[in-house]
């Protein structure tokens, strides 16, 4: 049955098989969001497609193409071709042959190399991108199975979404709350580490306005593959009018919100127990102090999260809180 099966099917079946699969391996935007570098959205995804192609390139021109034009020749020479085969027992070497088979490899090895040291200072999430105006400052902080993403100069903070006006530099810097994370956007940037107690850094830029997928891709439990969000790259002016849409609907950090916050759970279940904060799926907070993450880093390298009292929105009825500076505050360490 399988076999008449087979033979029924039509030639364009696996043609269309085929087409699709490579359509989803294009990085073509599903649903309206981006998934792939191969499909960039910002100037460090399309280096990193462009490295990938002359990479490809290489191998191809170096590598498959000569073993797909000498095996048949070699085949041709030494078996269909010879009708008298030449016995030479003593033969021992033969200095062009010697000089084809290790001048191949040693030139890939050599433009591997290079072109991984190229791309490797060219690439390097710490390094700042050439600025059209100051860069946008972004904290990042990682939880089970969230993350969280606070703007200092503006005072909010957003979980679920990440905002970023287009053409404009954005400089993070990552931190965890709890175990070692791995923070990624492939249409925009590269993996960068998160981990409690340090600070990395991360740089990037989007050229167009979009949707791209956000990820977590470091595993830290049953939660990790809810640990998603979009980063939504925006007209400038686009760009203030949400900030004011934030400030306008989120909901003040306090004590209340932190705990719900840092407990183990997902986006939708910080909506539940946030319900206010919630906007399209999405957490939005105001009042954030741009003391919260140095804390959080403190608070994760001593062991003390309560000391983050501090630098949260005081309770209705009660004077705010007197905000210390840190000693992570100047903290940034590489991992």
């Amino acid at each position: 049955m399988t076999s008449r099966l087979r033979q029924a099917r039509p030639p364009y079946v696996g043609v269309a098989i085929l087409s699709s699969t490579l359509l989803l391996l294009s990085g073509c935007a599903e649903s309206g969001v981006y998934l792939s570098f191969l499909n960039p959205q910002g100037p460090i995804a399309a280096a990193q497609r462009w490295h990938l192609i002359e990479v490809v390139v290489l191998l191809g021109v170096f590598v498959a193409l000569p073993i797909f034009v000498l095996l048949p020749l070699l085949v041709w020479r030494y078996r269909y071709g010879a009708k008298s085969p030449r016995y030479t027992p003593k033969w021992q070497d033969y200095l062009p042959l010697e000089v084809m088979v290790w001048a191949g490899p040693i030139a890939i090895i050599c433009v591997l190399g290079f072109l991984v040291w190229h791309y490797t200072h060219a690439l390097d999430p710490y390094k700042p991108i050439a600025p059209h105006g100051r860069p946008l400052q972004v904290q990042a902080i990682g939880y089970d199975w969230k993350w969280l993403f606070i703007y200092p100069d503006q005072g909010i903070a957003t979980v679920g979404v990440l905002a970023i006006p287009v053409e404009q530099p954005v400089a993070m810097r990552l931190t965890s709350a709890t175990v070692m994370q791995s923070l990624l956007i492939p249409a925009l940037a590269g993996q960068i580490y998160a981990m409690g107690g340090m600070v990395t850094q991360l740089h990037l830029k989007a050229t167009k306005p979009g949707r791209s997928l956000g990820e977590n891709t470091m595993y830290n439990g049953n939660g990790f593959h809810h640990q998603k969000f979009t980063a939504l790259a925006m007209p400038p002016e686009e760009f203030k009018a949400w900030v004011r849409k934030v400030r306008a609907s989120g909901v003040a950090l306090d004590a209340r919100a932190y705990k719900a916050l840092s407990q183990r759970g997902t986006v939708a279940e910080l909506v539940a127990a946030l319900p206010r904060a919630s906007h399209e799926g999405n957490i939005y907070l105001t009042q954030v102090s741009a003391a919260l993450f140095p804390a959080v880093v403190e608070a994760t390298m001593t062991g003390t999260p309560t000391a983050l009292g501090h630098v949260l929105v005081a309770p209705a009825g009660l004077p705010a809180p007197v905000v210390r500076k840190t000693a992570a505050s100047s903290m940034e360490n590489a991992p």
